[in-house]
């Protein structure tokens, strides 16, 4: 059946096709930019900085960038989105050939320098990712039926997955072993042929009729939708806690796995990719989850592994070990995906789907660059007096408690619909 959606649907296997690629770059650089980040400074705060600009945009942007998404044409919108982080990453590898020899020392007078244009090139690939995210989640429903919400968003975070994270960061490692700038190089290429991808998709634009009133009018009028459906607003209110705690464990990881695992760059790569290997079986597994549980009892099962696998993150010292609770932690977090983004696509009317998305994603992901810093503030506030290791261990034990009390939230307070 899966790969009959495929064989059967050119304009499905185009926009997979551009998910699978432009994910790859996403996993390159998943590695990529922290990694140099590291060789660039030791400060845990400043490393935080970084991850934090590159999901600022989404607190900052999300609300304008689902106007904006209700007013245009989407699949335009997409590729202009992939050929700006096209421009955007080769002027990285122009940062980096004109940067001093690396790594560098925290001394070094270049370092606030180098910090502030990584910061600056991560939060504009993070604007234009905004804008091209959102839009990308309203063409699926445009390309399947309703009765394969299930199978094709299962089928995108396999590839999602496979090539973001199971290729990605290897991929990644080797290339930074070779030179610096290639991952970026890499990146670049692949959002030029996502780009072509989708501008090969032919589809008829569903006719919609243009919004009305002014910027503030439009949006009020998707937050008016939000707030009648009380599980998405359950939903939505409940990834800014998780996506908070997710960020806390995952800002540290490049510095764990150099100071605790004595991980390289390949290793931190294999890690990465162990991560990824959770969320393709959690993706492939997940519109069957869904079908026999429910959506409320697939969501309650996710959210049961999250404090789990983190607190065995905040305890081992075994790259191995941490290796099969991200993993099992990723495939948790692609149930979550695969039942709340077809709920979405289902639900949500399509005249409103950018702006309600929008704020969907708000809530969601604008609590990850607060988690980003949070996890860096936590270890440089804590180190001097619990040493280096613990309190790199901190973020995980934060993230254990955050994880423990929306579960018990969830299983006590939410409802969702069974898919029909």
């Amino acid at each position: 059946m899966a790969a009959m959606l495929l064989a059967r649907n050119r304009n499905f296997r185009l926009l997979f096709s551009a998910s699978a690629i432009s994910n790859l770059g996403d996993g390159i650089s998943a590695l990529a930019f922290p990694w140099l980040a590291t060789l660039i400074t030791r400060d845990p705060l400043l490393i935080g900085t970084v991850a934090a600009a590159t999901r600022l945009p989404w607190l900052l942007f999300a609300l304008p960038a689902g106007v904006v998404t209700d007013r245009v044409d989407r699949q335009q919108l997409m590729v202009q989105a992939d050929l700006l982080r096209m421009i955007l990453t080769f002027g990285v590898v122009a940062m980096i050939l004109a940067a001093p020899a690396l790594p560098m020392s925290d001394g070094d007078p270049s370092v606030p320098w180098m910090i502030a244009g990584l910061c600056a090139a991560a939060f504009l690939l993070g604007s234009a990712e905004v804008f091209r995210d959102n839009a990308a989640q309203t063409a699926l429903p445009s390309v399947v039926e309703a009765r394969d919400l299930e199978r094709a968003n299962g089928q995108i975070w396999s590839a999602e997955q496979v090539m973001g994270s199971f290729v990605g960061p290897p991929v990644a490692g080797l290339l930074i072993a070779l030179a610096v700038p290639a991952p970026f190089m890499v990146d670049a290429v692949t959002f030029a042929l996502a780009a072509w991808l989708v501008w090969a998709i032919r589809v008829q634009a569903p006719r919609l009729p243009p919004p009305t009133g002014g910027f503030m009018a439009q949006l009020a009028e998707g937050a008016q939708w939000m707030r009648r459906n009380r599980a998405m607003l359950a939903l939505a209110v409940m990834l800014c806690p998780l996506n908070f705690a997710n960020a806390l464990v995952l800002t540290v990881l490049v510095l764990v796995s150099q100071e605790i695992y004595g991980l390289s760059a390949a290793g931190y790569g294999l890690l990465l990719s162990a991560e990824a290997a959770g969320g393709v079986a959690g993706a492939l597994i997940g519109p069957s989850v869904v079908a026999r549980l429910g959506a409320h009892r697939t969501v309650v099962t996710a959210l049961c592994v999250f404090p789990v696998a983190f607190g065995i993150l905040a305890v081992t010292s075994s790259a191995l070990v941490a290796g099969l609770a991200l993993a099992v932690s990723m495939a948790a977090g692609v149930l979550w995906n695969v039942v709340t983004v077809s709920l979405r696509q289902r639900v949500i009317p399509t005249a409103l789907f950018g702006r309600v998305n929008s704020i969907y994603r708000f809530f969601g992901w604008g609590s990850i660059p607060l988690g980003a810093v949070a996890a860096g503030a936590i270890v440089a506030g804590f180190e001097g007096d619990l040493g280096r290791i613990a309190a790199l261990r901190l973020p995980y034990w934060s993230a254990t408690v955050i994880t423990a009390g929306l579960l018990a939230w969830a299983a006590l307070r939410m409802r969702l619909p069974t898919p029909e």
